[in-house]
């Protein structure tokens, strides 16, 4: 198991989130109601992501909690995929609905390498 899917395992229950995965990306949806852009940060630090969240609660000033289940902040550090990258990620929030795009890496391309006898010199060209 990946170590970004065991880590969001780790998240507070109230979190609910998914971890999709296409052949040039993967797409993290994180349920995080009463949050916005602007009350929303993610970056990549190394090779973790990293989600900072504040929900904005509003309610009538005739009332008061009596109970208060649903935390105020998220603070949570994932390790990326060992093959995703930062280079081209978006992230967007949605009512309460953060999504974050990190690419793939693009695989590498096929090199032949010429192989050489004892004494040739590669640099040298037929002529």
């Amino acid at each position: 198991m990946s170590a970004l899917r065991e880590a969001l395992r780790d998240l507070p229950d109230t979190v609910f989130a998914d971890l999709l995965e296409s052949d040039d990306a993967y797409r993290l949806v994180v349920d995080l109601p009463g949050t916005t852009a602007e009350t929303v940060d993610v970056s990549v630090e190394g090779r973790r992501l990293v989600i900072e969240a504040r929900r904005e609660k509003a309610f009538p000033p005739a009332f008061r909690f009596l109970r208060e289940d649903r935390s105020l902040f998220l603070d949570a550090e994932l390790p990326l995929p060992d093959d995703a990258t930062d280079e081209g990620a978006t992230a967007a929030v949605d009512d309460g609905v953060l999504e974050v795009r990190l690419p793939k890496r693009a695989a590498a391309a096929a090199t032949t390498i010429d192989v050489q006898e004892p004494g040739e010199d590669p640099d040298e060209t037929d002529g």
